[in-house]
């Protein structure tokens, strides 16, 4: 098989969420399989892995957004979308609330589908308009295992996440037949920041570590393959999946 089925040369891909983290190694993976980026982040702290990937021949370009309001970040990004052909989109700007569900404050509920819901479909349909009128484009939203799940102390979080599940599905439907690729990558335990607490206690954190038959935390760069492959061609005939990167937790 030709490594150039991998190759995103000559491909633009736009990264949310791109200063730490899961988005981070993603747009670095992208850049390294060489795309160009448009990253994506709440604040203007994006030089760091804008020189990264620099430095691996990239050409990037820096967005301050504040997805908490996806309106308006979909307004900002408007003259953006206009002045490039963006080739993949990768919906990963995320947040979590913890806390029990009689004890949430609607203001976090709202602020976590805000982000991890409105904003993807902001950013999906804003893009998604373009892709669908030239035939061809990647959009992959990044999910969760409680796609799948209901978790503990995160219903918010929970039902943002079966969303974006059913939103992948629902945009493959209808964007397939225009060359338009729409899946999901379901991170499993990953060692960020939305999971620093669950790392800190000293019950969950072996609890969960036992289950995951990889026997360890994933980390932000065991991610970067499933990305390349499904921003790539070798992923042509995959639509509407949601993949699960998970060290084999599911499968318990």
């Amino acid at each position: 098989m030709s490594t150039e089925l991998f190759s995103l040369s000559g491909r633009t891909a736009l990264v949310t969420g791109a200063r730490t983290g899961i988005g981070r190694a993603v747009a670095l993976g992208l850049s390294e399989a060489g795309a160009d980026l448009i990253l994506l982040g709440h604040n203007d702290d994006l030089e760091e892995v804008a020189g990264q990937a620099r430095d691996r021949g990239s050409a990037v370009r820096q967005v301050v957004a504040d997805l908490t309001d996806p309106q308006h970040a979909r307004e900002l990004l408007e003259p953006v979308v206009a002045e490039h052909e963006i080739d993949v989109l990768v919906n990963n700007a995320g947040t979590i609330h913890r806390e029990p569900a009689t004890e949430v404050d609607m203001a976090d509920w709202r602020r976590v589908l805000d982000i991890n819901t409105d904003s993807v479909f902001a950013l999906s349909q804003l893009v998604g308009r373009g892709m669908v009128e030239r035939g061809h484009g990647r959009v992959i939203n990044i999910a969760s295992l409680l796609s799948f799940q209901g978790g503990k102390g995160v219903p918010a979080y929970a039902a943002s996440k079966h969303a974006v599940a059913g939103l992948t599905k629902a945009l493959a439907n209808e964007w397939g037949p225009h060359g338009v690729r729409v899946n999901a990558i379901a991170p499993g335990y990953i060692a960020t920041n939305n999971t620093a607490a669950l790392r800190a206690d000293p019950a969950r954190e072996p609890e969960i570590r036992g289950r995951i038959p990889a026997g360890r935390w994933g980390t932000p760069d065991d991610l970067t393959g499933a990305a390349v492959f499904l921003a790539s061609d070798a992923a042509n005939y995959v639509n509407g999946h949601v993949l699960a990167v998970d060290g084999g937790w599911m499968s318990r």
